[in-house]
């Protein structure tokens, strides 16, 4: 458990990221697949009932005891409060109303955020747009580990931590490495949840804010969901900066898994990217993918030359758009 990690640093390329040249050729070869762009229209209604599943849980464990709160909270809150942070990733796609109508999708992401606890939505949206369009950029992708979590989450003890402490790093690390203003849409995010909060707790009670917020925090840490968070980018065979899972969670997750499919064709709502895939079969089939988000989270662990400096960086100057 004590073996160090040999990695000292990221993988520095100084090449455009894959997924645009590959997009553009995908395209030429299969124009139709532009017909999978747009909204989906069944998403709100999704989200609106996973939203009311969650209202209803909080009424079913206000008056549990203490062990079992916790219990659900992990088997059954933190899998759909998990499901919702993928939803506010679509929506942050204008996947829930489409792109003419962006400001009533940031609205509807802060609805769907209501059972998470914690108000992210909104800047959720400002930081994985830079994802997308620089993948991969120093100082830019905050998706990117820092120097310290490199350094120092070098073991397999470690490396468990910094797993569990995942949504610690993700909520810490963009204050770090590309802080920005904060907009009236954050300001209205951050009133509307701890309005919602201080309700939640004034009618059903303490238990039901615990369940709700070590749900989030739980769901996204050392959790069968949360391997898709090592799983998409950490670079387990060199070279390689995507990877896709095609495993049955997807179902749950609204097709995250597809992660090549989703970074050629973010304008693709989860629920068709199985369509792209199907459509240009030639090009992912041979990509490096997974079966199993669990095994990814093991791997990672144990595998002592994987580690979070395990990432493909490279200069904003290289970080095309996309």
């Amino acid at each position: 458990m004590g073996n160090r990690v040999a990695r000292e640093d990221f993988e520095w390329v100084y090449t455009d990221q894959p997924h645009t040249d590959r997009r553009k050729a995908i395209l030429a070869k299969y124009p139709e697949i532009k017909l999978l762009m747009g909204p989906d229209p069944n998403l709100k209604w999704i989200v609106s009932m996973m939203v009311a599943i969650q209202l209803l849980a909080f009424y079913l464990v206000k008056d549990l005891d203490w062990k079992w709160v916790i219990f659900w909270a992990y088997v059954f809150g933190g899998c759909v409060n998990h499901s919702i942070t993928l939803a506010i990733h679509e929506i942050s796609h204008n996947a829930a109303f489409g792109n003419k109508h962006a400001l009533l999708n940031r609205y509807f992401g802060m609805f769907a955020n209501l059972p998470v606890g914690l108000p992210y939505s909104i800047s959720f949206k400002r930081y994985h747009m830079d994802h997308h369009r620089y993948m991969g950029g120093d100082g830019i992708d905050v998706d990117i580990p820092t120097d310290f979590e490199g350094w120092f989450f070098c073991t397999r003890f470690r490396k468990l931590f910094w797993v569990i402490l995942q949504p610690l790093f993700y909520a810490i690390r963009p204050l770090c490495i590309n802080p920005k203003p904060i907009t009236y849409l954050e300001i209205a995010n951050l009133i509307v949840q701890l309005t919602f909060n201080l309700l939640v707790y004034y009618f059903l009670g303490v238990k039901s804010i615990v369940y709700m917020l070590s749900g989030s925090l739980l769901g996204m840490g050392l959790h069968p969901i949360s391997g898709h968070f090592i799983a998409e980018h950490y670079m387990f065979l060199k070279g390689h900066e995507t990877y896709s899972y095609y495993g049955p969670l997807n179902m749950i997750t609204f097709n995250v898994g597809y992660h090549n499919e989703h970074h050629d064709f973010p304008s693709v709502p989860g629920c068709r990217l199985p369509q792209v895939k199907k459509i240009a079969a030639d090009y992912y089939d041979n990509l490096p993918q997974y079966s199993s988000w669990v095994k990814v989270l093991y791997d990672f662990i144990m595998d002592d030359t994987i580690s979070p400096y395990s990432r493909i960086k490279r200069s904003v100057k290289d970080a095309k758009q996309d």
